[in-house]
């Protein structure tokens, strides 16, 4: 293993130690058996073109950038241990970072759909937070939903020159909120409220959903930006086969 290697290898094990300690407290993303039967089909039968085209993505990359395979599990593993942190925030729900605006600035939004499905599911089978049936409401959420916005306003910005750092926080910060826009959608559609409808039942869960989880998006940008940073130093070459920094080929 070369020396660079260790030196994640060692990064990495720090931030699982750290970021992995969390107490107990029964929250989860959307939770098993919380959705109607027909709304977890639905859900899951929408995910399958963006998966479709986040396996042939990743083929793609293994098969053209094997230098970036590192980088490639690294996003994934940063999805799984940042999105393993719960908050409680309502019932059926929770607040929690989601760590896809990484490996979406990256790889792509596609990409992570593979990723966090793999996430979504591990953390089912062995952490108990969320569920399968509950698998593509989930996968919808946090794993396509908040990586395309991610995507897309980094694209934007990069286009009308913002500077870099900025842009990644935005995308990582915006495309986080917007994963628990859904979310809340996807509640209230299932649960509409008595009086005012699925209107009103929106309302109330972003309004749950906002005091946990805007500091959670501006905490999640910032660590995002602090792990580019770092990669800038350590990874640029393999940056620079993704065509994310300057230099590009």
């Amino acid at each position: 293993m070369k020396k660079r290697e260790k030196r994640w290898v060692a990064l990495a094990a720090v931030f699982a130690l750290v970021f992995g300690i969390a107490p107990a407290a029964n929250a989860m993303h959307i939770m098993e058996g919380y959705l109607p039967v027909q709304f977890c089909a639905i859900w899951g039968v929408i995910c399958v073109p963006f998966l479709a085209a986040g396996f042939f993505s990743i083929r793609k990359t293994i098969n053209e950038h094997r230098k970036t395979m590192i980088l490639l599990a690294m996003s994934g593993a940063f999805i799984f241990v940042i999105s393993s942190l719960k908050i409680p925030s309502v019932t059926g729900s929770c607040s929690h970072m989601t760590g896809t605006g990484l490996g979406a600035l990256l790889f792509g939004p596609s990409a992570v759909s593979i990723l966090g499905i793999i996430v979504l599911l591990f953390q089912a089978i062995l952490l108990a937070h969320g569920g399968l049936t509950t698998l593509g409401a989930n996968t919808f959420s946090m794993a396509i939903a908040g990586p395309f916005v991610s995507y897309g306003i980094y694209w934007i910005l990069k286009r009308c020159r913002v500077n870099r750092r900025v842009s990644i926080f935005l995308a990582a910060a915006l495309g986080d909120l917007f994963t628990y826009c859904v979310t809340s959608f996807q509640l209230a559609i299932c649960y509409p409220s008595e009086a005012g409808g699925i209107g009103a039942s929106l309302v109330k869960f972003l309004g749950v959903f906002a005091p946990t989880q805007i500091p959670l998006a501006v905490i999640e940008g910032l660590i995002t930006v602090v792990i580019m940073i770092g990669l800038e130093s350590y990874a640029r070459p393999e940056l620079r086969e993704l065509r994310f920094v300057e230099g590009d080929r």
